[in-house]
């Protein structure tokens, strides 16, 4: 697609300010999309937004269609007669410097189930617009709310743990649980209502201010999910429903014995003969929801890696064809169906790192996809893809991503040997050297420059938001209001307009 030169910023929703115990989709992310505006900014880059299980992760989520009922926004239920001070009472008393989630869900759980009961004592201000909504998303709705049902009913186990009638998707078995969920089955729609219906307000604000959201979409989906559970023809499984393989890395930059994500792996064969008909489903939602979809993981297109689901590391897996330009070429002509122009390109970029090879270069070139460039990964010598003179146009330049440390935290610990370069080749004396790199991408050819928020605060590693392979303590970074600084705005105002990213005028001239 034919993205226009500009910045943004990377700052997942749980990251913002506020004092329920974890950023939403209240007043303080429409502060952000002002503040971002008034920076000259045009992106607000997010992770995925879908519901988090086990260990938090945005990327191991319950559903790869619903919205995160954690980020409904507590201060638009007061709003909408849906909660009172005293529900709030509970999330007030959580810690604003991190999202503790071991203390929050339970509390934000209480609260949602109230919304819920406060709902069902006066329906009628909401419920043909609930009604609309569940009829809109069926598709994919009703799978996921009686599979957060019956996960509830099981004491929160994974569907594998079922009953056999159930873990099969038994017909009978399914409408008897139908009719005894009801009720939860209804409450776990009005969250999805409640979430979607506040993020489609805070987004057409964005959209309004000139602001594009990029989404992340992640190849894979996890296991314990609505997806496989309804869908597992889709996925190599074993006769009791298990992984027979599962996805994963080999060794890289980030991991010396890879990364086991544990993830299904796609019966890619399964997929093409049917038109790849879920994959198209999930991007045409997706895009109901962002501007711009971020495909993590990019290169699992071209070929993937599989691991034996018995492994505890991800060393001894290989790799597998993907689709290829099969997939894309359906996504291209599904696409062109009211929402681009066929043949001008996908809104899409592409999560190139990592093992790249020639298959995967030719896979971004037939479809004119952009790809990554972190520069925090460059300063290893002037060959390196990762500098700035390396670049071409088509590509997304960070100073860093979710996945890596802080410009700060790397400049910290990274080995003297690259700390050298770094300082010459940005021709600094690294004092501010999370700056620098905001400069460098920023002034690069790189169509879109985006920086996480953390850079631009100039944080060290703890505030690190994930630490890849690495269980707990990850996901929890949260910014402070004060951070909504004038002065990092006009910073990044100048900026954007030296280096034609954003259109204010320059007040300094």
């Amino acid at each position: 697609m034919a993205f226009k030169r500009s910045s943004g910023i990377l700052l997942h929703p749980t990251s913002l300010p506020g004092p329920y115990g974890i950023g939403d989709l209240g007043p303080q992310a429409y502060r952000f999309v002002d503040w971002l505006a008034s920076s000259g900014c045009k992106i607000w880059q997010i992770l995925p937004l879908g519901p988090t299980g086990y260990g938090d992760s945005p990327y191991q989520c319950f559903s790869a269609f619903a919205g995160n009922p954690y980020l409904i926004s507590p201060d638009d239920l007061l709003a909408e007669g849906l909660a009172t001070e005293a529900d709030l009472a509970e999330l007030k008393e959580l810690p604003a410097s991190k999202v503790d989630f071991g203390l929050f869900i339970p509390k934000k759980l209480n609260l949602l189930v109230k919304a819920f009961q406060h709902y069902r004592a006066n329906p009628e201000p909401m419920r043909e617009a609930f009604n609309y909504f569940c009829a809109e998303n069926a598709y994919w709705l009703d799978d996921f709310a009686l599979f957060m049902a019956l996960k509830e009913a099981n004491g929160g186990g994974a569907w594998n743990g079922w009953g056999s009638a159930l873990r099969a998707r038994k017909k009978t078995a399914l409408h008897k649980a139908k009719r005894e969920q009801a009720e939860t089955i209804e409450r776990f729609s009005f969250y999805q209502f409640l979430f979607f219906r506040q993020w489609t307000r805070l987004r057409k604000y964005a959209n309004e201010k000139g602001i594009q959201i990029m989404g992340d979409i992640p190849i894979f989906v996890a296991y314990d999910s609505a997806d496989v559970w309804a869908n597992p023809d889709l996925f190599f499984l074993d006769e009791a429903g298990n992984p027979t393989m599962v996805a994963g890395v080999p060794p890289d930059l980030f991991s010396t014995t890879g990364q086991l994500w544990g993830n299904p792996l796609y019966n890619w064969e399964v997929h093409k003969k049917d038109g790849y008909a879920w994959w198209l489903s999930r991007i045409r939602t997706l895009l109901q929801t962002v501007d711009i979809l971020r495909f993590d993981h990019f290169r699992g297109f071209a070929g993937y890696y599989e691991i034996p689901a018995s492994h505890t590391t991800a060393e001894h897996g290989r790799w597998a064809p993907g689709p290829a330009k099969d997939f894309f070429r359906a996504v291209d002509e599904d696409l062109g169906n009211g929402v681009i122009v066929p043949g001008t390109g996908l809104p899409i970029v592409a999560e190139d790192l990592g093992v790249i090879t020639p298959d995967v270069i030719e896979l971004l070139n037939a479809f004119n996809l952009p790809g990554m460039k972190v520069l925090q990964f460059g300063f290893t010598g002037p060959e390196n893809p990762f500098l700035p003179h390396n670049y071409v146009p088509n590509c997304v330049a960070y100073t860093g991503t979710h996945d890596n440390d802080t410009a700060l935290g790397w400049y910290a610990n990274a080995p003297e040997a690259q700390r050298d370069f770094a300082r010459r080749y940005l021709g600094v004396d690294g004092h501010d050297f999370a700056w620098d790199l905001i400069r460098a991408v920023w002034k690069s050819v790189a169509v879109f420059a985006i920086a996480p928020m953390q850079d631009v605060l100039g944080l060290g590693g703890e505030a690190r938001m994930n630490f890849p392979s690495r269980l707990g303590g990850n996901w929890e970074w949260r910014m402070s209001e004060s951070d909504f600084r004038e002065d990092l705005a006009a910073g990044l105002r100048e900026l954007n307009w030296i280096t034609l990213r954003g259109w204010q005028e320059s007040s300094s001239l």
